[in-house]
């Protein structure tokens, strides 16, 4: 598999089978092993039984660890100046300065070093400005397009401020060096608390938090369903700082306060915010989640759009004087994505699947479908072919998920099928083409869920393909995703010239995402803040 940015070098022959890694048998006797599963909430996480200072020693092999490869944690692309561009809007009724470099944020050497060991080089427009928000104690409100580096811009400020105050703010826990010798567990009193709608989501925000929480002796931990809930109590009750964790197990865990309790929690995360609040079954559990700390909390929403619950929950929870900023047009896409739109008849998808990935460099590769079954059928269609293939949908085990995930991270199926499942949040390196083998319905998702799908690839500056299979059953789509291809500049194939718009509608496009802007609310806001709720329109990046 290559890993070269561009995705469509010249070349005089179409590549060969032969140059993708060989396809590899599922083990599914692997997962009836409970006890030898390697569950992604047990991976290593820093620890250090020292009592001096506030920072711990250097670790080499734990760092190759969670940071990965030295030669290739370069996370920023070549086309990282077209998200440079993007225009920033501050809507809150408080605006803050952004900053240029991370050295201009008043960040711990610790965390700088973090931030460099993660391949981050200079911020992106959300990090230029949440940053400065969390610390200068504000409440926030970041709204921003998919792979622009949101779970950075809260995790960095948010550890930095607790690192220096762990001994102070953290709850008593056992040596780490005395946990295998019958030490006794402690009860898990976070100080952060992030909840984020899906299993895979709540791992990477794991992940990245063992990145930046390293030598700073906050320990962090996740909670998500599927996997046996022994594992992951024995996890906090080693000690648990940072919890990251899906709404479902979260409640559960709550219930049991002799074993987690949120008493200490002084951050709370809610991450894809949009996506939570539209499914009923979260609703049940806000009130609890959001109201399960004990004191001053400083809050912190996520979300590609901010819909009108989004805003009630912002106007119960966050203190009036916050920080809001948009990030793009919400549920917008970006320019370092090519967009193709490919005509192709449903009888014919899958020889048309073959030829486009026979056609293609082998890279990583993401193929959305719109059916369990439809995963099940093109991962079978293509391993026969001889692809290296994975796939995953929310009826395979949880096991079956963090295998598939990892043997997609790792390159050993750089080709995943996957429904929506995987749609949003995920951040996997160096996916240089997504293909929706399936466009999602106005019913299920829409636009703002084929803006996530695609934005799996071309993430922080990164250039990336995607391909849409079209049909007449896509008709209903077709008007926005036209309109989605003109905002960013992408060329609109022939089938789909009729839904160009006329006149004024073509030079100011409009988009149904657009509605989560409310005319009355605003006005309410700018009436009760006067003119410090003024709109911050058309700041371009470096705006400072």
């Amino acid at each position: 598999m290559v890993e070269e940015e561009t995705i469509a070098p010249d070349q005089k022959t179409p590549p060969r089978l032969a140059d993708w890694v060989p396809a590899q048998k599922y083990d599914y006797s692997a997962y009836t092993r409970e006890a030898e599963s390697a569950w992604d909430c047990n991976a290593r996480v820093y620890e250090w039984d020292g009592d001096e200072g506030d920072v711990g020693p250097e670790f080499p092999e734990l760092e190759v660890q969670i940071f990965g490869d030295p030669e290739k944690r370069g996370m920023q692309g070549v086309d990282f100046a077209k998200i440079d561009s993007i225009t920033v809007t501050q809507e809150g009724p408080v605006h803050v300065h952004c900053i240029e470099k991370f050295e201009d944020a008043g960040l711990h050497p610790v965390m700088l070093k973090n931030i460099e060991l993660a391949g981050y080089q200079v911020p992106t427009p959300i990090q230029r400005y949440a940053i400065p928000s969390i610390n200068q104690g504000f409440d926030l409100i970041a709204i921003a397009q998919t792979g622009s580096g949101k779970t950075a811009a809260y995790l960095i400020p948010i550890l930095n401020q607790l690192m220096g105050k762990a001994k102070q703010l953290a709850a008593p826990r056992p040596n780490p060096a005395e946990f295998g010798q019958g030490a006794p567990r402690v009860r898990a009193e976070p100080l952060v608390l992030v909840v984020c709608p899906t299993r895979e989501l709540a791992i990477q925000i794991f992940n990245e938090a063992r990145k930046f929480a390293y030598r700073t002796m906050l320990r962090p931990c996740v909670l998500y369903g599927g996997c046996p809930a022994s594992e992951q109590r024995a996890q906090i009750q080693k000690g648990c700082d940072i919890l990251v964790a899906t709404p479902g197990r979260l409640v559960d865990f709550m219930e049991m306060p002799n074993i987690l309790s949120l008493r200490r929690m002084k951050f709370m995360v809610i991450d894809e915010a949009d996506e939570m609040i539209a499914d009923p079954g979260w609703n049940a559990d806000i009130s609890k989640i959001m109201g399960g700390g004990d004191g001053n909390i400083k809050y912190v929403l996520c979300s590609a759009t901010f819909p009108k619950q989004a805003r009630d929950l912002a106007r119960e929870y966050l203190s009036e004087q916050h920080v809001r900023i948009r990030v793009g047009r919400a549920g917008s896409s970006h320019e370092c994505i090519k967009q193709n739109i490919v005509w192709v008849e449903p009888s014919l998808k899958k020889k048309a699947l073959e030829d486009l990935i026979r056609t293609m460099p082998p890279v990583r590769t993401i193929i959305f479908v719109n059916s369990k079954r439809a995963a099940d059928d093109v991962d079978d269609f293509l391993f026969n072919m001889g692809f290296p293939c994975t796939s995953m949908h929310s009826d395979r085990t949880q096991k079956e998920r963090e295998a598939a995930m990892r043997a997609f991270r790792g390159g050993a199926a750089p080709i995943l099928i996957t429904t929506g499942v995987t749609a949003r949040g995920i951040d996997v390196r160096k996916v240089m083409h997504v293909i929706n083998y399936d466009l999602p319905s106005l019913d299920h998702g829409g636009i703002e869920e084929y803006v996530h799908r695609i934005g799996r690839t071309g993430r922080i500056g990164h250039r990336g393909l995607a391909t849409s299979f079209y049909c007449d059953r896509d008709e209903p789509i077709g008007s926005v995703l036209t309109r989605t291809l003109l905002e960013t500049g992408q060329d609109v194939p022939d089938f789909l010239e009729h839904f160009i718009p006329e006149g004024e509608a073509r030079e100011h496009l409009k988009f149904e995402a657009d509605s989560d802007y409310d005319p009355e609310e605003a006005n309410d806001e700018a009436k009760s803040h006067g003119d410090d709720a003024e709109t911050d329109t058309g700041f371009s990046g470096g705006w400072c």
